[in-house]
């Protein structure tokens, strides 16, 4: 069967889910098309089964064997996103019926451990490596030196990239604003003169003036917003490898942990790294410094206070 018609088997199961995440669960558009992305090759690797009464002959061990196949040479964020977009999957099929008893727990969990493991991000010098990379002469080079030099300065999700608007940008105070993103805190910076200038550079000579609110369009026709956070990754990768550097991260999160190592080595707090960052507790931004060894002085200090 192709793949068009298990797509016409699925497509009315995949609607109803994400239909019933947004009224329901008030999930996000980004988290809506990450969901959308992972139960969609769940239901392709069903087939014919990809139906309300294909799933009342789902088993654990289906549910199992799918994710096992797909853990297979797939990173930890990938694992826990397909773990996590499966369980509230199977969650809205009790709650429709289409499946007759509670199948989440079905989905396994790989064990890892936070601190087992050293960030996988760019040094500083690596980083200034891949910004050289970029050829700042032509209409995409200008993009995606501004996109690059972003997550550089500030440390910001890729996905808090993609979704600046123009209306964030306040030149005449001098500010960025980061919307919050994973139920975070909004983040209002500095503009420097370097990102400034970066931007102008793309947008008076090189962004096509359709009409979207969105400051980073695709450079090739059809013009439209970046589309997922694969769009983002995939640019930053192509500057990295160009820059000829092995790192584990190639995405956006690689400048993220860059970034906090830096603000670290620059004498800011965790506290600081945090707010900039947008944590909500300092554990998460100690996960991004914890090749930096000075700071389990300030965590030791600091901890008590996050405590709620």
């Amino acid at each position: 069967m192709g793949p068009l018609l298990r797509q016409e088997i699925y497509q009315p199961l995949l609607d109803s889910y994400l239909t019933w995440m947004r009224d329901y669960q008030h999930a996000s558009e980004g988290t809506l098309n990450v969901r959308s992305h992972s139960i969609a090759q769940f239901l392709q690797w069903l087939g014919t089964e990809a139906t309300p009464d294909g799933l009342l002959r789902l088993t654990s061990e289906r549910i199992e064997g799918f994710f096992m196949s797909y853990a297979q040479g797939m990173g930890r964020s990938a694992r826990r996103s397909m773990q996590s977009a499966l369980r509230t999957f199977l969650r809205f099929c009790l709650h429709q019926g289409s499946i007759d008893r509670p199948l989440d727990p079905a989905v396994p969990t790989l064990r890892t451990y936070k601190l087992s493991t050293v960030p996988r991000g760019l040094t500083d010098t690596q980083a200034q490596q891949v910004l050289g990379c970029i050829n700042r002469n032509s209409h995409g080079g200008r993009r995606d030196y501004a996109i690059v030099l972003l997550l550089y300065t500030y440390g910001v999700r890729g996905g808090q990239v993609r979704a600046l608007r123009l209306e964030d940008i306040n030149w005449a105070q001098n500010q960025i604003l980061f919307k919050a993103l994973k139920h975070g805190k909004d983040s209002r910076l500095p503009l420097t003169p370097e990102v400034g200038e970066s931007l102008l550079d793309y947008l008076q000579k090189s962004r096509t003036p359709y009409a979207y609110p969105y400051v980073f369009l695709t450079s090739r026709a059809p013009y439209h917003p970046l589309p997922n956070s694969n769009s983002l990754s995939a640019i930053v990768g192509r500057y990295i490898r160009a820059a000829g550097i092995e790192v584990s991260n190639r995405g956006a999160h690689a400048f993220r942990h860059c970034f906090a190592s830096r603000m670290l080595h620059k004498g800011h707090s965790l506290k600081e790294i945090a707010d900039v960052l947008g944590h909500h507790h300092l554990g998460t931004t100690f996960i991004y410094t914890k090749v930096e060894f000075r700071a389990l002085r300030q965590v030791a200090l600091e901890w008590p206070q996050e405590v709620p």
